[in-house]
């Protein structure tokens, strides 16, 4: 498991515990993600506050996961990357797939 999963009124806080997001755990997070998403929540708020590094196959999971979610009307949000993540998210434009807040709490308050 590497994921710490909260969830509270269809809302799941869900964050990354390792502190590289690389090839080596990326099945295991997309499979997490999967069921997550799979249990009929609305929303999967995804926190990246240990994470250090990330790399191909993780953001292909990642990938997996929102197209797995599309479909059921669930989002996924980010929050809390650190300066490195958030730049290469952006540099590769996933900032425009996903949407990306400082922390939990700012993601929460977009939900009416």
């Amino acid at each position: 498991m590497i994921l710490k999963v909260e969830e509270i009124n269809r809302v799941v806080q869900a964050t990354i515990l390792p502190e590289e997001a690389s090839l080596t755990n990326a099945d295991a997070f997309k499979e997490e993600m999967i069921s997550i998403i799979g249990r009929g929540v609305r929303l999967v708020i995804v926190s990246f506050e240990n994470v250090n590094y990330i790399d191909s196959s993780f953001l292909g999971s990642l990938v997996v996961a929102l197209k797995y979610a599309m479909p059921r009307n669930v989002d996924i949000y980010l929050v809390s990357l650190k300066p490195d993540v958030k730049n290469l998210l952006t540099l590769i434009r996933m900032d425009r797939v996903f949407r990306i807040f400082n922390n939990y709490d700012e993601a929460m308050g977009t939900l009416s």
